[in-house]
């Protein structure tokens, strides 16, 4: 189905593993089309209700973008591919349906960005996150600077910004960059447990919580609004009258998302 993609579907959880090992799965023009393809399908499909974002291979999850597709590229077309790139990695943010981000080996740039994207990262003991643009005389475009600063702090986020410092996996969990750190072999495996909890939660509620924290970096929006609005829209769901009900019947509910 894709060029640069495997995907799989199983118990309901959607993996997508960027597929290009021998180029440490660096992000070219078709990598991000087709993960915009294979995200929207995983989104559009009712039987789906979480994802994971992950590469192949043990050496990188995503090393940074194909630097060789930035060759000769004027001052627009570098803002058309950061607009893309932005674009794209907010819909994930923004997704109603998890999406956690398993990171093995080197994030590094669009890398770091896209891990960064997600709901949160679960990482393997040889992750290694950074930012490195600026030793090619450039910043990260693909919303590394205001996601960085929001999941780490301004000061670390800037000399990680300045340094092109790379941190390991135990330095990202300190800073509250990443979740968990497992072996690579557990990796998969604890991503796939933490979105089976989740998938057995009420899609539409979880949906609403991804909707309320997102709208904290949102200068926009009100965010207690938004959680009053979402908070008033759940007693119109079947799920909500289904968890209720099961709460006071002692039993587990069965939410199908309506």
């Amino acid at each position: 189905m894709f060029t640069t993609l495997l995907t799989e579907n199983t118990d309901q959880i959607f993996t997508i593993t960027i597929n290009r090992p021998d180029k440490l799965n660096a992000l070219n023009k078709m990598v991000m089309q087709e993960l915009d393809q294979a995200f929207h399908h995983a989104l559009a499909d009712p039987l789906i209700r979480s994802i994971i974002i992950t590469g192949a291979g043990a050496k990188a999850f995503v090393a940074g973008a194909d630097i060789s597709e930035f060759a000769n590229l004027s001052v627009e077309e570098g803002m058309a591919i950061a607009r893309y790139g932005q674009e794209l990695f907010s819909a994930i943010e923004n997704s109603p349906k998890p999406v956690v981000a398993a990171v093995n080996g080197f994030a590094l740039g669009g890398g770091c960005e896209l891990a960064m994207a997600c709901h949160f990262r679960v990482a393997s003991e040889n992750a290694r996150f950074g930012q490195p643009e600026v030793n090619l005389g450039l910043i990260p475009g693909y919303g590394g600077t205001q996601r960085l600063t929001q999941l780490i702090g301004k000061g670390r986020a800037l000399e990680l910004l300045m340094t092109c410092d790379m941190i390991d996996a135990g330095t990202a969990l300190q800073y509250g960059l990443v979740n968990y750190v497992t072996t690579s072999d557990e990796l998969l495996h604890k991503c796939h447990s933490l979105l089976q909890v989740i998938n057995s939660k009420a899609p539409l509620a979880i949906a609403r919580c991804i909707k309320a924290a997102n709208a904290v970096f949102n200068e926009k929006l009100d965010g207690y609004e938004i959680e009053i609005e979402s908070f008033g829209e759940c007693f119109g769901t079947s799920d909500m009258k289904e968890g209720t009900a099961a709460f006071k019947e002692k039993r587990k509910p069965v939410f199908q998302g309506k």
